[in-house]
């Protein structure tokens, strides 16, 4: 097999050779920036949850005290616009995006529900609209409510086999809805079309370019959904012209659960869009308690209520962090790691019975690789158990398994995929019974 990243780095089956490249690892400082309790964890599910950042614990706590406790009431002369300078932190730190483009707001599914309803809006005369099969569910879900809603028609690119509303089968590799896959179904009809920048099952990495020229030729707008992609990847939303995104913080961008998440608006297209949630904060003048909403032409027309500032905290204690790291160095290392995964995965687990389902070429790939087996579900608590790794795992047959390029070392990844080949091999899997517990 080639492995172009790891080219002359000598034999890819030696620890040594992991810690060659963690001596070598521009970012490997970062790592000490972490809360980890226990070194001997592997900790390969950065994608879902990242690990804490010390930095946080003192912000938090600092607000807390100093900021809450202190200032009660009086804080919102400083906290009222928060979202907007934290939007600006994240655009810059991770997606290309100028300032006043980008807000860290609410969660990403009610983002996304604003933005695909705005986008449907100003294309009124359009019917149409278009997801994939393998899309996030909530995106699939809020998607099929909106058809629903609009009375319009849903087409689903089938990427997965699994089908859904409008399904229309097409042969998508590593379930990426590419250009050429996309075109066949574009027409002056189609009002949106929303697409993961990473997938999330898959790790495949869609061209946002590509897409979103095709997409504007035609007159609709793309909505992208880069949860998995946001602190992973170079986005360059604005020379890649993106129109519309959204994304979550608390995977790569390693804000804490239910961190508030972000929305990404075009300045050309601020002004223009109406969303459906006309909040408080989306009124031009605010604070004159007015009797009918006047949109703010600004990026706040897009920001429904209060932001939460400890959430906001927890994202500038991060996003500082990922600025000074810098995306592309960032990016890099997400590559080299996942390519290691990669050649570990050909010589141990190809004879496990373990299949890759990402894609090889890393730039058609995000910071997780994704890896099947019949038994995925059972060996998957059994790293948990048995192993001290932790994946996670996707229906019906998939495990993820992420390099997080701040706090995940190589030799982190190393050990998680040979303690998986000795795992499987004694087949801890068999000793795992249902426990009950819905998250996986």
């Amino acid at each position: 097999m080639n492995y172009p990243l790891l080219a002359g780095i000598g034999d890819l089956l030696s620890r040594r050779t992991a810690e060659l490249l963690d001596q070598a690892d521009e970012l490997s400082s970062f790592r000490k920036e972490f809360f980890i309790k226990d070194e001997s964890l592997c900790y390969l599910d950065g994608n879902s949850l990242g690990r804490l950042p010390l930095a946080t614990i003192d912000r938090v706590s600092n607000f807390l005290t100093n900021e809450w406790g202190t200032e009660l009431v009086d804080g919102w002369s400083h906290w009222i616009d928060e979202a907007q300078p934290a939007g600006d932190l994240l655009g810059r730190a991770t997606l290309g995006a100028a300032a006043g483009q980008v807000l860290v707001c609410d969660t990403t599914s009610v983002n996304f529900y604003q933005l695909c309803v705005a986008a449907i809006r100003a294309r009124p005369e359009r019917k149409t609209i278009i997801i994939d099969s393998a899309n996030f569910p909530t995106d699939r879900f809020v998607i099929q409510g909106i058809a629903d809603q609009f009375n319009l028609k849903l087409i689903t690119l089938d990427t997965d086999g699994t089908g859904g509303p409008g399904s229309v089968k097409i042969a998508a590799e590593n379930e990426l809805v590419t250009k050429e896959l996309l075109a066949p179904f574009m027409s002056t009809d189609v009002a949106l079309v929303t697409l993961q920048a990473v997938n999330y099952r898959s790790g495949a990495r869609a061209n946002l370019k590509e897409i979103a020229d095709l997409v504007r030729s035609y007159g609709g707008l793309v909505v992208w959904d880069a949860s998995h992609a946001g602190g992973s990847v170079e986005l360059d939303f604005d020379a890649n012209g993106v129109d519309l995104a959204v994304g979550c913080t608390y995977k790569y961008g390693n804000s804490g659960p239910g961190s508030p998440a972000w929305l990404y608006v075009r300045k050309e297209l601020q002004s223009s869009l109406k969303v459906p949630i006309q909040g408080w904060f989306a009124q031009d003048d605010q604070f004159a308690m007015g009797p009918v909403f006047d949109k703010n032409l600004g990026i706040r027309g897009f920001q429904i209520a209060s932001p939460s500032i400890v959430g906001i905290r927890a994202v500038q204690a991060s996003y500082e962090m990922i600025e000074r790291a810098g995306i592309a160095r960032i990016a890099k290392k997400a590559a080299i790691g996942t390519e290691l995964m990669i050649a570990l995965f050909d010589a141990w687990l190809v004879p496990l019975g373990f299949t890759l389902l990402t894609p090889r070429d890393h730039r058609l790939r995000g910071g997780h690789i994704t890896i099947g087996h019949p038994e995925a579900k059972r060996i998957a608590a059994a790293l948990r158990q048995y192993a001290q790794v932790i994946p996670d795992y996707r229906m019906p047959n998939s495990i993820r398994l992420a390099i997080s390029p701040l706090p995940t070392s190589f030799v982190e990844v190393f050990d998680g995929f040979e303690r998986i080949r000795d795992s499987v091999a004694r087949k801890d899997y068999e000793k795992i019974q249902d426990s009950g517990n819905r998250v996986t």
